[in-house]
């Protein structure tokens, strides 16, 4: 890989947030903030790829003063540069209520993140007076674990992935964060092939396996790392600033 830059100049940097961008503490590290002050200032756009919603994650994009597309809850919208909405995909409501009842039946904690709020471990009274983004597991046990994302999978409509190793990120299938990103390079001119992405759980790995330059965390799970092209020093050692001085402020 490092001839990469001669091939193929980086246009775009995605950012996973949890794991990737900010540490332990959820913080954007100063090296980090710097790293991504001097891209854009190169004309490269920085995207934020998070499963996160808009909610949770546009005060970190705001901090680091980001001119682009926001890429959320794993792909299910797509935001513009002024925060509008560009696209949204949504989990059937009949879905999350099956899924809030999985939960009942296994004893998990849960959350899920709709168009109008976050809910833990908790639901509204009307789950179908909601639009619902994703859903998620947190299940601490590997064997009920292993339990319920086979009854997800069997149910064959879901996009399965997780944000640490011990939970399961449902979204609506074919939808995740190579996806949204594909589209905003459609609305950029850009190929996915002067992409760099940046994360450290399942539900980054297809952006880093379609990305021209996929880069896992040093922190990241062994699956994202063997998908990866290059491993990069972990969040909490500035690895986003590392990736970014390596690969696009030579």
């Amino acid at each position: 890989m490092e001839n990469f830059k001669s091939d193929n100049e980086i246009k775009l940097i995605a950012l996973d947030m949890d794991g990737t961008l900010l540490n332990d503490q959820h913080e954007i590290s100063e090296a980090n903030r710097l790293a991504i002050k001097e891209a854009q200032e190169k004309g490269v756009h920085v995207v934020l790829s998070t499963g996160r919603s808009l909610r949770k994650c546009e005060y970190h994009a705001d901090s680091l003063a980001l001119t682009s597309y926001l890429v959320t809850v794993n792909g299910s919208e797509i935001w513009d540069d002024n925060r509008g909405l560009v696209e949204r995909n949504l989990v059937k409501s009949e879905s999350i209520q099956w899924m809030a009842e999985l939960t009942q039946k296994h004893k998990v904690r849960f959350w899920a993140i709709s168009t109008n709020r976050n809910w833990f471990d908790e639901m509204p009274e009307n789950i179908h007076a909601e639009e619902w983004l994703k859903f998620g597991f947190n299940i601490k046990d590997e064997l009920t674990r292993d339990i319920v994302q086979k009854e997800l999978e069997e149910r064959g409509e879901f996009e399965l992935s997780n944000s640490t190793p011990t939970n399961i990120e449902v979204n609506p299938a074919g939808i995740n964060k190579a996806r949204g990103l594909t589209l905003v390079c459609e609305r950029l001119g850009i190929e996915m092939k002067n992409v760099m992405a940046m994360g450290d759980s399942l539900n980054d790995l297809a952006m880093i396996a379609e990305a021209g330059l996929g880069i896992a965390m040093g922190n990241a799970q062994e699956v994202v790392k063997k998908a990866a092209a290059w491993v990069t020093s972990t969040n909490n050692e500035d690895g986003v600033a590392l990736a970014i001085h390596k690969w696009v402020i030579k």
